[in-house]
């Protein structure tokens, strides 16, 4: 009976290295595939999707052992197996306008390659762009987009991949709709912007490269400057596809509302996100002017691509005056009013956790804000309230649902505990739920416009509640770097009863790195 175990084993063994693939077959069924799924340096997914043929080499990519392949064997496959991958993830998506309508797309989602799981990034900037540092490969990797290169119908083979990246770089760059001249101005692919320093990173150092492949050179003194990025999906409209079949194109510009960056969702695993939230807020009652400016810091950082870890600072400065004899920006000056006061009161941890892989704009978010700021009631010295004597719990419940291709919904769901043990010192502590609706439209891929309505009550013995009503914009220089302005309207039951007014200025910045 062990004889015959044994046996099986070794057969076992056998077949599979008989069936596993080589390098070379994979280029050959590589090659295969996209002379029958490219039709105009587009894509047939329709028709693949139906199919499933792509199936078996997503397997090879997995299998694969990158450590037998030589360096040039190694770069052909790991370009081959990105284009790959792109399809493959749209495939499990399709229908859809843009690989941004997915979340996580690029750098959220894992691929297996070579026994690795990694996210599309990873796998284009660790093994490709890092590794070899050849900037032919941006006209090689082809993203699922329509700004993109268009895609080949052959595989990168290593015998060839001198000839074929040179090839391909020459195609785009003497393209007239990559390059786009227009007298003095010349319009490049943002690909130049977002990857500069792979070409050399000065002006001159660009163009340079691009002449080198150009049959008519760009002058030195060419005014440069970056199109929008169309993430259209590089999808055909020929036999199969929807857009074919049903006689409708793409919407123009597609997937804006997925190019903004979903604050819901958890950072990806390794990567920091840093926010400054300033908010101002001033209200007229009771015949004077108060102001609050409150700055929060926060940090995050990503121990998982679904639980984050981080910290928040609250840093605040108020002024009081008499109604109608100062702005609300005086808060800003340290002089005039009748009373002012400026410290850090608040530091604490937070989490995030999206604790639904299937849906990755859902998450919560808690944070335990602790007093640090000296006497902040103001109780023992001159009365004035700066902020909270005790801690602050404060847990954020957030989801974001994409409308269309320009438009989302963002709901959320706060528990606000402030000033925990204030019967101690006399207070009384403040619960209240905060439920907030954001409305949100996407022009561009850069740029979001908002219209925010919150309501708050406050769930103590004399009840009383807040609303606000306003609008913003979101602006995103880079996509680690972002740009908030809001303004809005504020009401309450106290102000109501006094016929008293307030409002908020709100700017926010947001890095990730």
């Amino acid at each position: 009976m062990l004889k015959l175990s044994t046996a099986i084993i070794f057969l076992g063994l056998g077949l599979s290295s008989l069936l596993a693939t080589t390098p070379e077959a994979f280029f050959d069924k590589t090659s295969s595939f996209f002379e029958r799924s490219v039709i105009g340096g587009k894509i047939d997914y329709a028709a693949l999707k139906a199919s499933g043929e792509i199936s078996p080499l997503i397997d090879d990519i997995a299998n694969i052992q990158l450590s037998e392949l030589s360096n040039i064997e190694r770069e052909a496959f790991l370009i081959n197996a990105y284009n790959l991958l792109v399809i493959n993830q749209v495939l499990d998506n399709y229908p859809l306008n843009s690989v941004l309508d997915v979340p996580g797309f690029f750098d959220r989602n894992k691929v297996n390659v070579g026994g690795q799981r990694l996210t599309l990034n990873q796998l284009e900037k660790d093994l490709l762009l890092k590794e070899y540092k050849d900037p032919r490969l941006h006209f090689a990797l082809v993203c699922g987009a329509l700004g993109c290169p268009p895609i080949t119908d052959f595989a990168y083979r290593p015998e060839q991949l001198d000839d074929q990246l040179d090839r391909q770089t020459q195609l785009a760059v003497n393209d007239p709709s990559f390059i786009r001249i227009n007298g003095s101005g010349v319009g490049l692919s943002q690909i130049f912007n977002w990857y500069a320093s792979d070409f050399g990173g000065s002006k001159d150092q660009v163009i340079t490269f691009i002449n080198r492949y150009r049959e008519t050179n760009l002058p030195a003194s060419a005014n440069l400057s970056y199109y929008t990025y169309d993430w259209t999906l590089n999808a055909s409209r020929g036999r199969g596809s929807i857009e074919f079949d049903q006689g409708i194109s793409p919407p123009p510009g597609g997937g804006n509302n997925a190019a903004r960056y979903v604050v819901s969702a958890a950072i990806p695993q390794g990567t920091f996100e840093f926010k400054i939230f300033n908010n101002l807020y001033s209200q007229e009652a009771f015949g004077e002017r108060s102001s609050f400016f409150t700055s929060w810091i926060s940090a995050l950082y990503g121990a998982s691509d679904r639980f984050n870890i981080g910290f928040d600072l609250r840093y605040r400065r108020v002024r009081y005056d008499e109604a109608g004899t100062a702005s609300n920006f005086d808060v800003f000056s340290n002089n005039g009013g009748s009373f002012f006061r400026s410290a850090v009161t608040g530091f604490g941890p937070k989490v995030r956790i999206a604790p639904f892989e299937n849906l990755p704009n859902f998450s919560i978010q808690s944070a335990l804000w602790l007093p640090v700021a000296e006497d902040p009631t103001g109780a023992s010295s001159d009365g004035r309230f700066v902020d909270f004597g005790g801690p602050t719990w404060f847990t954020q419940i957030f989801n974001d649902f994409p409308i269309g291709t320009n438009f989302s919904f963002f709901a959320e769901v706060d528990v606000f505990l402030e000033d925990i043990g204030a019967e101690a010192a006399g207070r009384i502590n403040r619960l209240s739920t905060p439920l907030t609706g954001i409305f949100s439209y996407f022009p561009n891929p850069k740029t979001t416009l908002y219209g925010l309505a919150s309501y708050s009550p406050y769930w103590q013995e004399v009840f009383d509640y807040f609303y606000q009503l306003g609008g913003g914009i979101k602006y995103q220089f880079t996509p680690k770097f972002e740009l908030e302005l809001l303004a809005t309207a504020f009401d309450s039951q106290l102000l109501n009863s006094v016929n008293g007014n307030a409002g908020t200025v709100n700017m926010g910045l947001r890095f990730n790195l």
